[in-house]
């Protein structure tokens, strides 16, 4: 039953044009949520949804965001909220609990944490890994795609981790503005990113704290080969 129920769900979310689809066992970090654990009770598996940006928003990107950027990062998180809210609904048809998160919003912007990590969830859910930029990367996608996650009841079969990572690509090092990427994914300076990112919001470049030069970098790792 797991097995086909994950089968369906997975259908239903790629139908929506969902482009990453990962389950994962949340039971060992729900207490690092930003969330009461009155409301999470109970739900220890996490659907982990991702939406794949367009490559061609990146070109104009060289060392800053571009308003065209910003706008096509919104669009995907609407996007990705919408279909968390239409795969909850069909979780909660089937007689179990659902609670989508938002795909973004920040709770507290200078520690850069939301409700939940959804890429920490999705390195549960078998999806990527961390890498040097502080993003979930992708094999396929790189960093440039964003993420939604659903806490769940759902007796849906679980996903492992990969055991993959940046290897030797640095490519996403040499162009970061603010000097914040460094080579161990552990020693990412957040206070560095964050003071770029204010920089750019206070010159109007947009209006929200993003930047998406390591993102445009981030192939997956294959700019090693």
């Amino acid at each position: 039953m797991q097995d086909k129920n994950y089968t369906q769900l997975k259908e239903f979310c790629l139908g929506l044009g969902a482009d990453l689809f990962g389950v994962a066992d949340i039971s060992k970090i729900k207490k690092e949520f930003n969330l009461s654990p009155s409301l999470v009770k109970g739900l220890d598996k996490a659907i982990c949804i991702g939406a794949r940006l367009s490559g061609q928003v990146f070109n104009d990107i060289t060392k800053a965001p571009t308003k065209l950027y910003f706008h096509h990062y919104r669009t995907a998180n609407m996007f990705l909220d919408q279909l968390a809210f239409r795969a909850a609904n069909w979780i909660q048809k089937k007689d179990f609990s659902a609670l989508p998160i938002p795909a973004s919003q920040i709770v507290d912007w200078q520690k850069q944490t939301a409700h939940i990590s959804h890429k920490k969830v999705a390195v549960l859910a078998g999806l990527g890994w961390i890498g040097r930029n502080n993003l979930l990367v992708n094999p396929q996608f790189g960093a440039q795609f964003r993420l939604v996650t659903i806490l769940t009841d759902f007796e849906i079969k679980k996903d492992k981790p990969i055991k993959k990572d940046c290897g030797s690509c640095y490519a996403c090092v040499k162009v970061c503005p603010a000097g914040a990427i460094q080579k161990k994914p552990q020693d990412f300076k957040y206070l560095l990113c964050f003071e770029k990112l204010k920089e750019f919001q206070k010159a109007n470049v947009v209006s929200q704290y993003i930047c998406g030069v390591c993102v445009k970098a981030c192939n997956g790792g294959r700019n090693a080969l």
